[in-house]
């Protein structure tokens, strides 16, 4: 474990951070059916929590010597309530495992802040993780 190899993963972690954005946001604007109002509200809701993380990230990275990522990872197309919800279930799952596993490599370089910084963000996408598995229990139409 190196330090160049602590800031491509967190270079992978921000490229994840910028497509929550855009998922958060497309989803938002293209969420159709009878809880649209709540699922936009919802989606919308998320937006400043990524953001504070990607912030997170970008200064971290470049605080190691690295250039932060402008490139977004993909970013999953989702038609239905139903869809979104599971498309955004899978991607809080992925990005909680990666964070745990960025959080052991800070750890190991003794970068005690970052894992810090970790350990909280992995805390809210546990929130968000939760919040959507609570939402897709209920009846959502296609």
């Amino acid at each position: 474990m190196d330090r160049e190899t602590l800031i491509q993963g967190l270079n992978l972690d921000l490229a994840h951070e910028y497509a929550a954005i855009l998922q958060y946001i497309t989803y938002a604007a293209t969420v159709t059916g009878i809880h649209r109002g709540e699922l936009k509200e919802f989606f919308l809701g998320e937006i400043q929590d990524e953001l504070r993380h990607a912030q997170l990230l970008a200064d971290k990275i470049a605080a190691l010597g690295g250039k932060p990522t402008t490139l977004p990872a993909p970013v999953p197309e989702a038609e239905g309530p139903r869809a979104m919800l599971e498309a955004i279930l899978k991607a809080e799952t992925e990005t909680i495992a990666r964070y745990v596993e960025r959080m052991k490599q800070a750890e190991a370089l003794g970068d005690y802040g970052l894992a810090n910084d970790l350990h909280e963000i992995i805390s809210e996408e546990t929130r968000h993780k939760e919040e959507t598995e609570k939402l897709l229990r209920g009846r959502w139409t296609e």
